[in-house]
């Protein structure tokens, strides 16, 4: 296991201060602000210790409410809105400088047989013929408007080997594409089996590229090369069937909408054996900088 990703792991280990109660610290991000899918991977987390063990997360609907503070501890808040005899839901609240940052609603549920189909896996190409970040992002360092950026970049996916399928949008600033994009995805070190822990490994990553494709759609680069602006809205994930995150996942984006300053993103993400996992919706911000 990389000490990467140890330190991941540190971070979503949260500390009990109290009955429903919990404490997590942030690390470093690429931006001066926290990552969002590290807050709603604490949240979950925090969520996941007051159920049943037998009982599986199936679904997380959130909303990020203000800008996190990564030199500040965050306080979760954990309310017991149903206990039922097959599902549970948890509300979690999340706490800095005692304004609300961050807020999940999130459902539990116990293993049940019932009807089975799925969206069939759309063709990728095998993640160990792709590129890894620190082979990929060398050669886009001249379209970052910080020379710290690739730096940053490569720190915070230390812990997670982040393959994309063809060019990130900053290397087609300019030029539009189909708004698409293809990630594999794995932790670099092996994970204990406890589901939630993957349930929230794969939420951490998820807030990473979502938005891709919005930006692939216009030609822009993002906020590393300064063209545009944004922060995640709202976040919600439906947990299908078992998975790993120390075992590749096709993480498979698209955006079917830009308006009001505002993006969509919606994935999909499959087993490297082609069951559907996860599905995905995000809505972020995206503007475009004013100019003086």
């Amino acid at each position: 296991m990389s000490s990467a990703l140890e330190s991941l792991l540190d971070l979503l280990d949260l500390e009990q201060i109290e009955q429903d109660i919990f404490r997590g610290t942030s690390r470093s991000a690429v931006v001066p602000r926290v990552f969002g899918g590290q807050v709603a991977a604490q949240a979950l987390v925090a969520a996941g210790r007051t159920v049943p063990a037998n009982r599986t997360a199936h679904s997380l609907h959130s909303y990020f409410l203000r800008m996190g503070d990564p030199g500040a501890p965050i306080v979760y808040s954990v309310d017991r809105i149903r206990d039922g005899r097959s599902f549970t839901t948890r509300r979690v609240v999340a706490v800095q400088h005692g304004q609300p940052i961050f807020h999940l609603s999130a459902s539990f549920q116990t293993y049940e047989e019932g009807l089975e189909h799925q969206a069939d896996m759309p063709p990728a190409p095998d993640p160990e013929t792709l590129p890894t970040a620190e082979q990929m992002l060398p050669r886009y360092a001249d379209a970052f408007v910080d020379p710290g950026v690739m730096d940053r970049l490569l720190e915070a996916r230390a812990a997670v080997d982040l393959r994309y399928v063809d060019a990130p949008p900053f290397a087609h600033v300019g030029t539009p594409q189909e708004p698409r994009s293809q990630v594999w995805f794995r932790t670099n070190g092996k994970l204990a089996d406890d589901p939630l822990l993957h349930v929230c490994m794969a939420t951490y990553v998820s807030d990473m590229t979502l938005l891709d494709s919005v930006l692939l759609a216009h030609g822009r680069g993002g906020w590393a090369v300064g063209d545009v602006v944004g922060a995640s809205l709202d976040h919600a994930m439906w947990f299908h069937r078992p998975f790993r995150a120390d075992e590749w996942l096709l993480y498979d984006q698209e955006s079917p909408s830009a308006s009001g300053g505002r993006g969509l993103g919606q994935a999909r993400i499959y087993t490297q054996d082609g069951r559907l996992a996860i599905t995905v919706i995000q809505e972020g911000v995206v503007r475009v900088p004013r100019k003086d």
